[in-house]
C-alpha cells in the first residue's frame, strides 16, 4: 500500500425516494455505481475502492464488474452512518474518502487533492468547492458554502450565501480518519443540521475544522431519471468528440 494512501468507500442504497435503485441502472452498458468506481480508480493516491450497501442487488453488480462490496445494515439513517460500520475494523489514523455513489462526474485529480489537504492534518474533515452560476445560486438542491481566509468553512446553506458576490458550490466528496469518523456518527445531531438538513454543520457546531479546497470541476449527483439523461448525454458527446480526434 501507498505510504498514507486512502481507503474510497461508496455508499450505495437501493431505496432512494426520488429513484429507486438507481445505482445499478444502466448507462452505456454499465451500471451508475461501476461508473463512479470506475472514475475514483483513477485517483493515484486511493489504494482500494469499496461500495458499502445494504442491498445484495448492488452488491452482486459491483461484484460482477470486478469490484467489491460489503453488506452493511439496513437502518442507517444517512450514508456517513453506513459508511461508519464499513470502516470499523480499520486503523483510526486510516484516511477514508467518502465518495457520494451517486457522482459519476466527480474528477480523479479532485480526490487527489483533497487527500492530499488532508494529510497535513490541520481539519478534521477536508471537502471541496467549486465556483457557481449565481443564477443557480437560489436552488436549495445546491448546497453553497463560505469559508474564512485559510479556507476553513464557516458555514454550509441551501440558500444564496453569501448575499453577493461570488457563490461557491459544495462538492459532495469528504476525507476524514477513520477514528474521526466514527467519532463523528456519535455526536448529538444539531440545531443547524437539522434546520438546513446537512449534516456536515454537525461537526462545525461541536467545534469542529472543515478545511475546503477550491477546484475547477463541478460534479453533480444523479437524484432522477432525468439527470441520467443528462449524464448518457455527457457521454455520448464524450464518445463522439474521442472518435473524431
Amino acid at each position: 500500500m501507498k505510504a498514507d494512501a486512502a481507503i474510497a468507500i461508496i455508499p450505495a442504497r437501493f431505496n432512494s425516494t426520488r429513484f429507486p435503485g438507481k445505482p445499478i441502472a444502466e448507462i452505456e452498458g454499465k451500471t451508475l455505481i461501476e461508473h463512479v468506481y470506475r472514475r475514483v480508480e483513477q485517483a493515484s493516491l486511493i489504494s482500494k475502492i469499496v461500495v458499502a450497501t445494504d442491498d445484495r442487488r448492488i452488491a452482486d453488480a459491483v461484484e460482477r464488474f470486478g469490484g467489491t462490496a460489503i453488506m452493511t445494515r439496513n437502518d442507517h439513517p444517512s450514508g456517513t452512518d453506513r459508511l461508519a460500520e464499513a470502516a470499523e475494523c480499520l486503523s483510526p489514523e486510516t484516511l477514508i474518502v467518502n465518495v457520494q455513489g451517486d457522482e459519476p462526474m466527480i474528477d480523479p485529480a479532485d480526490i487527489d487533492q483533497a487527500i492530499a489537504a488532508a494529510r497535513t492534518g490541520d481539519a478534521q474533515i477536508v471537502t471541496l468547492m467549486t465556483k457557481m452560476d449565481r443564477v443557480q445560486a437560489d436552488d436549495p438542491n445546491r448546497v453553497k458554502v463560505v469559508t474564512d481566509r485559510q479556507g476553513m468553512a464557516l458555514y454550509f446553506s441551501r440558500s444564496k450565501i453569501p448575499s453577493s458576490g461570488t457563490c461557491f458550490l459544495h462538492v459532495g466528496l469528504y476525507v476524514y480518519r477513520a477514528g474521526f469518523l466514527k467519532k463523528f456518527t456519535q455526536l448529538e445531531p444539531t440545531p443547524l443540521e437539522k434546520a438546513e438538513r446537512l449534516e456536515q454543520l454537525r461537526a462545525l457546531e461541536h467545534g469542529y475544522r472543515i478545511r475546503v479546497v477550491e477546484v475547477a470541476n463541478e460534479s453533480w449527483g444523479i437524484d432522477t431519471p432525468e439527470d441520467l439523461v443528462r449524464f448518457r448525454e455527457i457521454l455520448e458527446k464524450q464518445w463522439i468528440k474521442n472518435s473524431s480526434s
